[in-house]
């Protein structure tokens, strides 16, 4: 079997009957199950380390990537191990350096915070470690590769969406975590597109907030306070689709559901089911089994390479992009999709949801306007 199962801590408390080998290294507390290979590393066999902000790994799409990777790797004879940070950035980079010490071959990160993580990442490199970022850009550090989508293009997406349905009204904008570049780059993708009906007097820009984090508990309780003093909103415009439910969990309680435009982005299922239903405008679908697969192939060549090894060529990036360390990040770039209610089978074709599943309310739940 390509994965192995290491027996650590989730969240501070032991899986009863796990142990490990004498000599060795316990996985720092905090983190979830991590998938890799039987104990004892075979020298001609890549092990690949991909660490993920758990406050993210609640968010349904991360789920799908990491299947699609870790099977994708599998596939090229690579192991990889899989740690899930339930602290935050200060667990995030403990078991960065717990991987670092288990002779990864490569590291894959979806960082808790592009920023803080800097220094840990320098550290792996300055070992002989190639680092991608996945879909969050890292800062402050060179990178061997970055892959993600165009994060700007997803804030032209919601600005596009949201200029067609209401091209004159009150605008809500929920940005996404203070701490992932991604919520800036989608921000300025969104202004970009509607800050010309701002300045024309079309559009009120009337609040715009953003997160700590990915939570729909922190966009619930936000969006609250915003709700409690006026509902006089034409628009929202929210980070991700876990924020866009809880925008419209909300305008439910008010009986607002689908008379106000709400976007998000990742295509999770109960946003589809929100398109089908006419409570959600639009939601940004990501491809995520082309960029895993992606993700995956390159950490093997990237991996096989620094080892001085043929194998899989490192392909040339789609653009060479600024991550503030001076040295430009090769970006490795997927297109992403505006999925509105008349185009919901691009997500069914992909087999990303099923039909059955997206459909299952729409028969029994009133419609909206859109």
């Amino acid at each position: 079997m390509g994965f192995r199962f290491l027996c650590i801590l989730a969240i501070g408390s032991l899986f009863p009957g796990c142990g490990r080998p004498p000599g060795q290294e316990a996985a720092p507390p905090g983190s979830l199950p991590a998938q890799t290979q039987d104990a004892g590393k075979s020298s001609d066999k890549l092990t690949i380390g991909f660490s993920i902000a758990t406050a993210t790994f609640i968010i349904e799409r991360w789920n799908k990537d990491l299947k699609v990777f870790t099977g994708a790797a599998q596939e090229l004879g690579a192991d990889v191990i899989v740690q899930l940070s339930a602290g935050g950035i200060r667990e995030q980079i403990s078991q960065i350096n717990y991987m670092v010490n288990q002779n990864i071959d490569i590291l894959v990160v979806i960082a808790h915070d592009t920023e803080l993580i800097a220094g840990a990442i320098r550290q792996v490199k300055e070992a002989g470690i190639p680092v991608i970022a996945y879909d969050r850009l890292i800062q402050g550090v060179p990178l061997d590769a970055y892959v993600s989508f165009d994060s700007r293009e997803v804030g032209r997406h919601f600005g596009r969406a949201l200029r067609t349905a209401v091209p004159r009204g009150r605008y809500l904008v929920v940005n996404g975590s203070v701490h992932d570049v991604n919520s800036s780059d989608i921000s300025a993708g969104f202004h970009e597109i509607i800050d010309p009906l701002i300045k024309s007097g079309a559009v009120v820009l009337d609040r715009e907030i953003w997160l700590e984090e990915w939570s729909s508990d922190e966009a619930l309780e936000k969006i609250g306070a915003i709700f409690s003093e006026t509902v006089n909103f034409d628009a929202v415009a929210c980070g991700n689709d876990a924020i866009a439910g809880a925008a419209i969990q909300l305008l439910s309680e008010r009986r607002l559901a689908g008379k106000i435009a709400v976007v998000g982005q990742d295509a999770e299922l109960s946003a589809c089911q929100r398109l089908v239903e006419g409570t959600q405008l639009m939601t940004v679908y990501k491809p995520i089994g082309r960029a895993g697969v992606r993700a995956a192939r390159l950490a093997v060549a990237l991996a096989l390479k620094s080892k001085g090894k043929t194998g899989i060529e490192v392909p040339p990036p789609d653009a060479m992009v600024d991550n503030h360390s001076g040295v430009p990040a090769p970006a490795y770039l997927e297109e992403s999709i505006a999925i509105y209610r008349n185009n919901i089978d691009e997500v069914i074709r992909d087999g990303f949801h099923s039909r059955e599943d997206v459909f299952r309310n729409a028969g029994t739940a009133p419609q909206g306007i859109f």
